[in-house]
């Protein structure tokens, strides 16, 4: 109430947001939905602090109670993971892979990531991004046929290369990562292996997906997507890690401040640690399962209406469609990832565009839709709406005229499973 009557544009918008969200279907794979107590520490009294430096060791007063809310975050992390170090302070996932690149390498120096084409993720050594701007990047791929990846190929190319620094981490790959095989290959060259698991960290959390954590020296993560919690950003170093370099906690303390950043953003790391002890309760596993169950329902359902996923299905909680060879084409002619993602949002559905490995269109009209479950498993939905969700996408990518009747079945079913209360 108080907003609305200091700014009541901002109201509007928000509520005009708010209502978006309640009434329509969030697919996108790196969206979900945090709880009330998430975003009541977000926007607590804690924004109003400043905190540089760390528990401690600040440079500025009065953050005795801050101290203890980022050492709570800081131990809730090690504990749910695993680890043995954590920095909870990077503002997103890109600042935290920044940091991970100061921390442990020169500018110039080798680096080794997934191409983003082939489902990477932009700062893995993309040449538009810092990875491939100040480093001497090179991208492996997936195979042409199975679009799995291709260990031996990763193998021949670190040993070409010889990597100071190898990443494994994806936006858009469906499948499992064989963790163990990747830490030999970053082993046989003497590498720094980092798992950037942004989009699987509640299902690593949840025990839905393998940890990479016995096998690399540094994790990195947002804390939002799967996890399930506000905007932010975790980087972790594991017992391989201290290992091979017992000063590594300590390069990535500071590459994050001073190198990278000033003042810590307190209340939402507050809320890090409320979504960190939310994940380690069981009906978060029982959460982060049925992630991965909806989506094995929905990619099986699409390919039975004719659609192909990209490496034929998912092991997570996301899925790319090639759209380039349905069976089902309007009027004979076919329909690129960017229209089918403003059609679908027509009909209530938010999906989006994606490039889908050897793509022959460009980025901006790519061929693919990447599309993911957490948040409407989030809502309580399971097997049956992943199978009605399925009919509605084929019925419009169909036709496209049934989009506003959709639209309102869609609103019928958000009805039934409401945001968080």
């Amino acid at each position: 109430m108080k907003l609305q009557k200091q700014d009541v544009q901002i109201a509007k918008l928000i509520d005009l947001e708010t209502n978006r969200q309640k009434t329509t279907l969030q697919m996108i794979a790196s969206e979900n939905h945090c709880s009330p107590a998430v975003r009541e520490a977000l926007g607590s009294h804690l924004t109003d602090k400043y905190a540089e430096g760390y528990p401690g060791k600040r440079y500025y007063g009065g953050n005795q109670f801050i101290d203890k809310v980022e050492q709570l975050c800081i131990d809730r992390a090690k504990k749910l993971f695993g680890v043995e170090h954590v920095n909870v302070q990077p503002h997103s996932g890109s600042p935290a892979n920044a940091a991970v690149y100061v921390a442990t390498c020169a500018p110039g120096d080798p680096v080794m990531g997934l191409a983003l084409p082939m489902g990477g993720h932009l700062t893995h050594g993309t040449k538009v991004s810092f990875g491939g701007k100040f480093f001497n990047a090179v991208q492996y791929g997936v195979d042409e046929k199975t679009h799995l990846l291709n260990y031996d190929a990763v193998e021949k190319m670190a040993r070409e290369h010889k990597p100071k620094l190898m990443w494994v981490g994806a936006t858009a790959y469906p499948r499992i990562f064989d963790w163990e095989k990747l830490g030999e290959i970053a082993d046989s060259v003497g590498a720094y292996l980092v798992a950037d698991i942004a989009h699987i960290a509640g299902l690593v959390a949840g025990g839905a997906h393998p940890s990479p954590v016995p096998f690399v020296h540094i994790v990195t993560t947002t804390t939002h997507k799967t996890l399930r919690g506000p905007r932010g950003a975790m980087i972790m170093v594991t017992a391989k890690g201290l290992k091979k370099d017992a000063e590594l906690p300590k390069k990535i303390d500071k590459a994050v401040f001073p190198g990278l950043q000033g003042g810590p953003h307190e209340n939402a790391i507050a809320a890090i640690a409320v979504c960190l002890k939310e994940a380690s309760t069981p009906a978060f596993k029982k959460y982060a399962k049925q992630i991965v169950k909806n989506a094995k329902t929905l990619a099986e359902e699409l390919k039975k209406y004719g659609f192909n996923l990209v490496s034929g299905g998912t092991e997570n909680h996301l899925m790319v469609i090639d759209l380039r060879n349905l069976p089902h084409r309007q009027a004979g002619k076919s329909i690129t990832g960017a229209e089918a993602q403003d059609l679908l949002e027509s009909a209530g559905i938010s999906i989006n565009k994606n490039s889908i490995p050897f793509d022959p269109a460009g980025p901006f009209k790519p061929s693919g839709l990447r599309m993911g479950t957490a948040a409407i498993t989030t809502r309580g939905m399971k097997e049956p709406q992943m199978r009605q969700i399925a009919g509605w996408i084929n019925e419009v990518i169909s036709n496209h005229s049934v989009a506003p009747k959709i639209a309102q079945e869609v609103k019928k079913l958000c009805k039934k499973f409401p945001l968080p209360k």
